[in-house]
């Protein structure tokens, strides 16, 4: 179990100036709108979770779990137990009769409030997109899924996959909007379901731009994209061998007649230092009537050579070449790998994928709340750096917020609780203090000059 930082430790940085620290009321009702008191309330009765609020008060059992539980890796119900009923001091309640709070009404509850959170994070300020990309785009979304391993005990409901022995796993499937710095939407699926079944397109993809790897690839998932008014940028699969249409840049010299080869016909004789050209993909359609046809899609082939792997990287896109060069598709892709630090961020500060439980309920709830403490982290990730000035932003990074966070999260709890009238009255001004020197200060990377690909995308 963390130990819980002492007072004194947190006031080291108090002769110091702040910048642009928090002012009293900001941390508290930022999460409140996060997660207004009265929705959760509302959504205890609907699911079932509450019906008379008697020990049990669910405002204070989510914010419980969302900034101790989480924050603090405890490993056993009961660490979670004493910590509810310390933060919120209310009457104490028995271990059995907290134990059995851990249901599938419970899971319910906090999917809902999830869902919730999700949608209330880009109400307050996140990332800017580059105006590169604002002229045409409204966000850039990233779409992956990672692996929570489970007690072997459950691998009979969650069976694992590529395991030479008995294990069980969950799949947590996340779109991540950059623009909100956090999840868009998030699913559990079982570990063996296939990534590309978890993406389901309709008409919120128009006037974005999907990120995905390559267990999202299929020609017709990038053709029904471009249906819908959205973009795409993907590598292209070992095994893909699109012909190409024309090439979109002109070359000094000979250069290779691109019109009607495969891309297994130029990759050998390639010796530019970027291709870019219009290819062809071939795909089958939904079988209708026990039927199925074939279709084709037009799209634009980019491969940049990298000088320290040695090959080419080679990406589609439906993204024109007068919005963005070749190269600048390129490096937008590294813009993936925000969502692989928010899953270690996730795994690392949050406690997911810490669970020793052999109950399926637990499990399912303390995922949830993982992920919920995640939203609320980004919330207060997002109003920490709209404070700073624009050339301290980028040295927010995700992975050293989410240790900064950890260990302020007793004390915005503290705060809350207080706030909301659910716990000890506490001095407003002195814990919003100390609560800014930690989020401000030790969240702050001290490399001025470090190069972070993500910040040449978002602001």
């Amino acid at each position: 179990m963390t130990r819980r930082k002492p007072e004194s430790e947190l006031r080291y940085h108090r002769k110091s100036p702040l910048p642009n620290h928090l002012e009293p009321g900001t941390i508290e009702e930022s999460l409140t709108r996060l997660l207004p008191t009265d929705t959760i309330r509302q959504i205890a009765r609907e699911t079932g979770f509450v019906v008379r609020e008697r020990k049990i008060d669910p405002v204070a059992f989510l914010w419980t779990l969302v900034l101790d539980f989480g924050v603090q890796l405890h490993r056993f119900l009961e660490e979670l137990r004493v910590a509810y009923v310390r933060s919120s001091e209310l009457e104490e309640i028995a271990y059995a009769s907290y134990y059995l709070r851990f249901t599938p009404k419970l899971s319910a509850f906090l999917r809902r409030c999830l869902e919730v959170a999700i949608a209330n994070l880009p109400q307050e300020p996140g990332r800017e997109l580059d105006p590169r990309l604002k002229a045409f785009v409204q966000d850039v979304v990233i779409k992956d899924s990672s692996v929570v391993r489970l007690h072997a005990s459950l691998a009979t409901k969650f069976p694992a996959t590529r395991s030479r022995k008995v294990a069980a796993g969950v799949k947590v499937d996340t779109l991540v909007s950059v623009t909100a710095n956090g999840p868009k939407s998030v699913a559990l699926v079982g570990e063996r379901t296939a990534d590309v079944k978890g993406l389901r397109l309709g008409p919120w993809v128009k006037g974005r731009i999907l990120l995905a790897d390559l267990g999202y690839y299929a020609h017709r998932l990038f053709a029904k994209i471009d249906e819908h008014g959205g973009f795409f940028v993907s590598r292209l699969k070992a095994s893909a061998d699109p012909v190409f249409v024309r090439s979109l840049k002109v070359h000094r010299g000979q250069a290779i007649d691109l019109a009607g080869q495969r891309w297994s016909e130029v990759a050998p004789r390639l010796q530019r230092e970027v291709l870019d050209a219009e290819v062809e993909l071939s795909f089958k359609k939904r079988a209708y009537n026990g039927r199925s046809s074939s279709d084709t899609f037009v799209c634009r082939l980019v491969a940049v050579w990298n000088g320290e792997a040695r090959k080419y990287h080679v990406y589609l896109t439906n993204i024109a070449p007068e919005r963005l060069s070749a190269e600048e598709v390129a490096t937008l892709y590294s813009l993936r790998w925000e969502i692989e630090l928010t899953f270690k961020e996730m795994k690392s500060s949050y406690a997911l994928d810490k669970f020793r439980t052999t109950k399926v309920e637990v499990v399912e709830a303390l995922i949830w709340s993982a992920l919920l403490t995640l939203v609320a982290s980004r919330r207060l990730h997002n109003l920490v750096r709209a404070r700073q000035p624009p050339e301290l932003r980028p040295r927010y990074p995700p992975i050293r917020w989410g240790k900064a966070f950890r260990r302020t999260a007793r004390e915005i709890l503290a705060l809350l609780l207080s706030h909301l009238g659910l716990g000890a009255r506490v001095d407003q001004r002195r814990y919003t203090r100390l609560v800014s020197v930690q989020l401000t200060r030790l969240a702050l990377d001290p490399h001025v000059t470090r190069h972070r690909p993500r910040d040449e995308w978002s602001t």
